[in-house]
Order: C-alpha cells, then sequence, then structure tokens
C-alpha cells in the first residue's frame, strides 16, 4: 500500500474554503499535540505560580486544569474529527448555536495567542538582555519581531518540520531536568551534604496565602495548557485530518501527565517558592524554577543552559503563538467574522495579511520596559488565562448542542466516527468547571480589595457577552433550533471518508518503480 497524495501539485493541496494549503502532515501534528505551544509559559510562568501558590498548589492547579483539558479535548475530538473545517471551533459554534456567538468565541481566542505572543517575546528579548545588556530591549524585540515574520511567511510545511524538531527537543529537555532532580532531591550529586527530599513542602510550606494562592495558581495553569486545543485550528492545514485529529487527541493524555504533571512536581521539589525574584520581581530579567534549582545545587553556570534551553522553548511557542492566532484571525475573516482583508492567502496558501497582523500585538511586550518583565508577564497572564476558561467552557456548550442536535434528527453515537469518553458528563464538567474557575480566579484581590488587580482579573469576563450581543443584535443572527442545525456540510469524519482521504491502493496496481519508492513515500507523507 502506498500513499499518493504525494503525487498531488501544491495547488491541489489548497483547501477551497479558506485558501490555506493542506501542508501539515501526521507526524507534525502528533507532535503538537504532545509538545507544541509548550514554551517559557511553562518553563518560567510556573515560577509565577509556585511564588504566589507554593508546590501543594502548583500541583492541585496543574492537576485540575489538567482534567479539565482532557474533558475539553474529548469534545473537541469528536466534534472536529467529523467537521474538520476551517475555523474550528469559531466556525462550530456559528454552527452549533449562533454567528454572534461564533464571534465572541473567536476574538477570545484571538485574545488568548496575542497574550502568549506578547509574553513569549517579553520572556525571549529578557533572555537576550542578560546575555547581552549592551542592547537596549526594543531592539531585541524588532529583531525576533523580523525573524519570526519572515519565518511565518516561508509556508507551513516549514512552521511543521520546525515544530516537530523543537518539541522533541523540549521533550528531551525537560526528561534530562527530571532525572537531574530526582538526583537532587535524593543527595546524590556531587559534593551534596544532604539529601534534599521534600523539604520546600515544610519551609516555606507547601502552600502560600491559603485558598487566594491556589485561586491565583489556577491562572497561571490555564494559561500553560492554553494551545493543547490547538489541533483543532491546525486540522484543516492537515493532509489527512481524518487520521491525524484523533491520533493527535489520544497523545494529550501523555501530554497532561509528563509535562505538565511532571514538571509540577519536580519544580516544586526541588525550588523553594520564597526563592529571590521567582518570576514576579520587577526587574527585566526572568527566572525559572529550573535556574534557581539549578543554582541552588551549585552550579551557577547553569543558567546559561537553562536560559537557552529556554530560548529553544521560546522560538516554539513564539512561532506557534503567530500561526494559532493568525489562522484564528483568517477563519474568521473568511466567515465575516474579521475585517476581510485579513482573509487574504496568496498562491502559496500563505496567510499573509493575518500573520502581519497577528505579529503586530508582540509589541505589547514592550510594557516590560517601564513595568519590568515580571509584573508584565503577569499582568498578561491575567488577561489570556480569563480567555482560556471561557473558550474552553464555549467548546463544552458546544459539544452539548450539537449531541442535542444529533439525538433531535434521529442520529446516533455509534455513526460518530470518534466518541467522547463519558458523555455527557464530561461535557457537563467542562462547562461548569470552566464558569467555576472564571469567576473564582481573581479571588486574591478581594481582600484587601485591589481595584487594578480586580479589573485586570475580569475585565475580559464582561467583554464576552458584549461582543456577542453587540454582533447579535446589529446583524440580527438567530439562536439555531435543534431541528435547524446543518449536520451534513463539511462533514468528512466517516471511516470511509477517512480511508478515502489516504489514497491507499494495492501494491498490485502499482509499477515496480512506485513499490520501490513504497516506504520513502510513506515517511514523506506521514
Amino acid at each position: 500500500m502506498v500513499y499518493q497524495g504525494a503525487c498531488k501539485s501544491d495547488a491541489a493541496l489548497i483547501d477551497p474554503e479558506t485558501g490555506v494549503k493542506r501542508g501539515l502532515k501526521t507526524r507534525h501534528l502528533t507532535m503538537m499535540a504532545l509538545a507544541g505551544i509548550i514554551g517559557p509559559g511553562l518553563l518560567v510562568g510556573a515560577g509565577g505560580a509556585l511564588s504566589n501558590g507554593g508546590p501543594a498548589s502548583l500541583l492541585i492547579g496543574f492537576g485540575v486544569i489538567g482534567i479539565i483539558a482532557f474533558s475539553i479535548m474529548q469534545s473537541l475530538g469528536e466534534l472536529t474529527t467529523l467537521y474538520p473545517s476551517g475555523g474550528a471551533f469559531t466556525s462550530l459554534a456559528e454552527r452549533m448555536v449562533d454567528k454572534a456567538f461564533g464571534v465572541a468565541v473567536g476574538w477570545n481566542y484571538f485574545i488568548i495567542w496575542v497574550a502568549v505572543l506578547a509574553n513569549e517575546y517579553n520572556t525571549i528579548s529578557s533572555i537576550f538582555t542578560f546575555w547581552g545588556p549592551q542592547v537596549p530591549l526594543w531592539g531585541y524585540f524588532l529583531i525576533f519581531w523580523f525573524f519570526f515574520l519572515g519565518f511565518q511567511l516561508l509556508g507551513v510545511e516549514v512552521f511543521g518540520e520546525a515544530e516537530f524538531w523543537l518539541a522533541l527537543l523540549k521533550l528531551a529537555g525537560l526528561a534530562v531536568f527530571f532525572v537531574f532532580a530526582i538526583i537532587y532531591a535524593a543527595g546524590g550529586l556531587v559534593g551534596q551534604d544532604e539529601p534534599l527530599g521534600f523539604r520546600y513542602y515544610h519551609n516555606p510550606g507547601a502552600f502560600v496565602d491559603g485558598f487566594r494562592g491556589v485561586a491565583t495558581v489556577f491562572v497561571f495553569c490555564s494559561t500553560f495548557y492554553a494551545g493543547i486545543e490547538s489541533v483543532a485550528v491546525a486540522a484543516t492545514e492537515t493532509k489527512n485530518p481524518g487520521v491525524a485529529v484523533p491520533l493527535a487527541i489520544r497523545q494529550v493524555f501523555a501530554r497532561i501527565l509528563f509535562v505538565y504533571m511532571g514538571s509540577a512536581f519536580f519544580f516544586g521539589l526541588v525550588c523553594p517558592a520564597d526563592a529571590d525574584g521567582l518570576a514576579n520581581g520587577g526587574s527585566r530579567a526572568l527566572k525559572s524554577p529550573m535556574t534557581v534549582a539549578i543554582q541552588n545545587a551549585g552550579w551557577n553556570g547553569g543558567v546559561h543552559l537553562i536560559n537557552a534551553f529556554i530560548f529553544v522553548t521560546c522560538l516554539s511557542a513564539t512561532n506557534a503563538s503567530i500561526y494559532i492566532g493568525s489562522r484564528t484571525i483568517l477563519f474568521m475573516a473568511k466567515d465575516g467574522k474579521a475585517p476581510r482583508f485579513l482573509g487574504w492567502t496568496d498562491k502559496r496558501g500563505v496567510p499573509v495579511a493575518a500573520i502581519v497582523f497577528t505579529n503586530l500585538f508582540g509589541a505589547i511586550s514592550m510594557m516590560n520596559v517601564s513595568t519590568g518583565a515580571g509584573k508584565a508577564y503577569n499582568y498578561i497572564v491575567n488577561l489570556s488565562g480569563v480567555s482560556t476558561f471561557l473558550v474552553w467552557g464555549s467548546i463544552s456548550f458546544i459539544h452539548l448542542r450539537f449531541r442535542a442536535a444529533w439525538a433531535r434528527q434521529g442520529r446516533t453515537p455509534e455513526e460518530l466516527p470518534f466518541r467522547s469518553m463519558w458523555y455527557p458528563w464530561n461535557a457537563h464538567f467542562g462547562l461548569a468547571a470552566n464558569i467555576f474557575l472564571a469567576l473564582v480566579q481573581g479571588w486574591g484581590n478581594f481582600v484587601p480589595f485591589d481595584a487594578g488587580g480586580f479589573v485586570d482579573a475580569y475585565i475580559l469576563i464582561p467583554l464576552f457577552p458584549i461582543i456577542y450581543l453587540v454582533y447579535k443584535f446589529w446583524n440580527k443572527t438567530k439562536f439555531h433550533g435543534l431541528e435547524e442545525i446543518d449536520l451534513d456540510a463539511g462533514r468528512r469524519g466517516d471511516v470511509d471518508a477517512a480511508k478515502q482521504a489516504t489514497r491507499l491502493v494495492p501494491d498490485e496496481a502499482l509499477t515496480p518503480n512506485v513499490k520501490g519508492g513504497r516506504l520513502r513515500a510513506i515517511w514523506k507523507n506521514l
């Protein structure tokens, strides 16, 4: 058997609805699900979460958000396997609920990625300011701004290949740090007098500031998890979404367990929550728990190694943030939810206008100049964290609407190519949990009352209904009845369609020359 899609011209790979190129391979999407989008938000931002909540709060935050993320991915897997259409859940929101709802979800999702992008530029500029203070902060920002803009314009195949190898490096780097942490905690380092054990759970303590600290950690953790749903955005640019998307969805559990829970446990184990300048100070530099742990272990020069690793994750996370943000705004423009000029793609399927527009928001990171990297990071995290809760809750609601319409129109769950686990409990849980976390995440600003922190924590919650109601009444959109929802347009999820998409043919029908290149062709399109 051999995949004949390799014979297709580039023009044949252009998606007719969105104008983007189907250039991502299955291995690209799988690695994006495993380690894509993981950047300094996890490695550096976890320092702020640890400082605000303590090691036990960090573990609880990662665990709770991980359960919610798993629930969301089950819902999204069922939806995007059946409808791997442009716009992912923004178009699904319009189809299952209302166009105004799709507009509100889409713009909130875009806010997540411009906030994440600003934080990546914040971190990468801070790293180079640490290495070379002779160059001003804005100078490093401009250098990397033009670099990432040029890289994105090379096309989706280049993006996918870069993400594949960078993701492998991230997984390898985390694995090495976990081994170091185990040896350090056990007292096995050269020159170490005694085992570290769980010392930092006792002093300064497992929890910092009680429930307020735990509530604050939820916001940080939601930002770290943002991006696991990006496989839905990338589905349109995947050669074989019927196979790639379900496979990628199944990798999420491994990502939650190894990357997030592993990081939460080992960061809290080897780094004290009261470490000086742990990502919440006013300086222009950012500290990672990894950096603090290595310095406390006696290797001061190790900070450069950790900064180099963080820099690698910055390359991946910044690249991915521009990709997801630009595709989100592109798909919205194609559907009339954003200015039409942002929906233009060139003949190679590259959304040039959307890429430039998204990358411009990276300039938000320059608030670092006046506030310091740590404070700037915290401000932006609050924005992206709340938006994540709102978007994730919307995905659960869309899933519930879809299943209700599916049943109302006389269809059965057995017809679905990918079925969500534990439905409907997981979808109801995802909706309720995200609403709850969106409301309690700013708890720490109430006693004593902090007006600035309160606004930063809650300003985006009213924005969602404002966008929805303004668009709805201005354009007089209609909330779809269950009988009216179109369940067939764009449907590419049944098993036969998935098999046909792979274009597999018997070896007997191939010439000897084609047979000889079978393995090369399979790897090329994997």
